[in-house]
């Protein structure tokens, strides 16, 4: 697969100018209509409900060739109610990437409280995700993440099945490939801002979401107006092995769960301390890697082995409210139960999770997920170096090292057509952050806000959290972020709220 370039057009959007060719885009006509697609999208039901239109905004696939191949991303609106005092439209992200958005307005209004009215509130789903273009490498899983497990032998399987997942990305979508990009999808970001009619857009990026913001604001500076990056990302280390300075984050908050779950013995029969529930996750590791371990029944009976345990309780570690610890204590009494070699039933979150994971139900979501990143940024091409950094790491972080630091099919990958953005111009955002984020490290927001004097931080101490912003219930974060996109002005400092 040849890598796309990026010649005069591409890069004369990307420094403000609308270059030739990229007109029809910047003022093509959105035709705005109901969102739902049929009897059965119960998600475009709703918005038809909320009183949000949908249109499908047109890209080019490469910028460079704008009078090549198109693309469709799909765009929701709520419009401003309160239009005496319309402050603008602000574009959402939810992160992944490959997250979509369009289903979001009515949610972000409701938490914006009463400035929300004086906005409309733009979704859209990135390229090749949701309902815009879609992307599929028909995948035997939702996503590439997975342990190397306790030895050489489940290293080597890995790296068999993440060469396969990348050949199976370049024997089904080789030429669009180069294409599914962050880059990219800030270039379409800023012909939605065209479309629209916008001088500027404010911005709403959670996770994923918050180094699209960023790159944004270095590709388009002075195209947007206010800006809120939630779980941030520092792009330094946005990339394939992102996790990897995650870990400590990860360990403590499986510690704090396993005391959340020692108090609830008698509910998930874990242990009656926190050493004990850990002790229970230890055996239901060992067990796995020694014989996969059987979960469920009928047609949903599911095979979980060592590269697998680490991944379902990763999975439900971004969150310390009492509904997510509910799912994982349910996740580890099943496993723990399996590895006795009984039967188990699967609560509706288990099955999910199983089933995204060990099955192609989830395949559409995993692949762009995955040509985002690995069109975003090389990763090392050594299978050694991988296996060496999870050697170095075992001992001190046994459970999720092998995880964390193990390959990704993007070490199979094309290399990317462009190089990482580069971050040199202040963007004065709010950033907002909780110090025990498991996924994106308070480390790495600390980065970011060093690389943008002109931003400004709200802290929560302690959350184990990650997102907070109208998700979390931390009334102080709200107020904060919502008297910031209604007045446009920063805070004079850095903020700290209350858990």
């Amino acid at each position: 697969m040849a890598a796309a370039s990026v010649p005069a057009s591409a890069n004369a959007a990307a420094s403000g100018a609308t270059a030739p060719g990229l007109d029809r885009y910047y003022h093509q006509r959105l035709d705005w209509g109901g969102c739902a697609t049929g009897p059965d999208d119960t998600v475009g039901h709703d918005l038809d409900e909320a009183g949000v239109q949908c249109a499908d905004a047109t890209v080019p696939l490469d910028y460079a060739d704008p009078g090549g191949r198109t693309l469709t991303v799909a765009v929701s609106r709520l419009r401003a109610t309160d239009t005496r005092h319309r402050i603008g439209a602000i574009l959402l992200n939810n992160g992944g990437p490959g997250g979509t958005a369009v289903e979001s307005p009515p949610h972000v209004r409701d938490v914006m409280k009463g400035v929300g009215a004086r906005y409309d509130i733009i979704g859209f789903d990135p390229r090749f995700v949701g309902r815009s273009t879609p992307l599929d490498c028909s995948w035997p899983t939702g996503i590439f993440f997975r342990s190397a497990g306790p030895d050489r032998a489940g290293f080597d399987r890995q790296v068999a099945f993440q060469k396969s997942l990348a050949d199976k990305c370049r024997a089904t979508n080789a030429d669009v490939l180069p294409y599914v990009t962050t880059r990219n999808t800030a270039r379409d970001m800023d012909v939605i801002r065209g479309a629209l009619g916008e001088r500027k857009i404010s911005y709403l990026g959670y996770s994923y979401g918050s180094y699209l913001g960023t790159v944004y604001s270095q590709m388009f500076p002075g195209r947007y107006d206010r800006m809120v990056l939630d779980g941030v990302i520092d792009p330094d280390d946005y990339g394939p092995l992102l996790l990897r300075d995650a870990v400590r984050e990860n360990e403590q908050a499986l510690t704090a769960w396993a005391g959340w779950a020692a108090d609830r013995h008698d509910t998930y029969r874990l242990g009656r301390t926190r050493a004990r529930v850990l002790a229970t996750v230890d055996r239901v590791a060992e067990a796995a890697a020694r014989k996969p371990l059987t979960l469920g029944t009928g047609a949903d009976t599911f095979r979980v082995d060592a590269s697998h345990v680490p991944l379902l309780l990763f999975m439900s570690l971004a969150d310390d409210h009492d509904e997510t610890r509910a799912v994982l204590g349910e996740t580890v009494s099943a496993l723990a139960e399996a590895a006795k070699g009984r039967s188990t039933t699967l609560s509706p979150g288990l099955a999910e999770a199983l089933r995204f994971t060990l099955t192609g139900a989830g395949s559409p979501t995993g692949s762009v997920q995955l040509a985002i990143i690995c069109g975003d940024r090389a990763a090392p091409r050594d299978p050694e170096s991988y296996w060496q950094d999870i050697e170095r790491d075992r001992a001190a972080h046994p459970l999720f090292a092998p995880m964390t630091d193990s390959i990704t099919p993007c070490s199979f990958w094309d290399r990317p057509a462009e190089p990482p953005t580069r971050v040199d111009k202040d963007a004065p955002a709010l950033l907002v952050a909780a110090t025990g984020d498991p996924r994106t490290t308070y480390r790495g927001t600390l980065a970011l806000h060093a690389k943008l004097p002109g931003s400004r931080l709200v802290t929560l101490p302690g959350a184990l959290r990650h997102a907070l912003y109208g998700e979390y219930g931390n009334a102080c974060v709200d107020a904060r972020v919502n008297s910031y996109l209604a007045t446009g002005k920063l805070p004079a400092k850095d903020l700290t709220c209350a858990k």
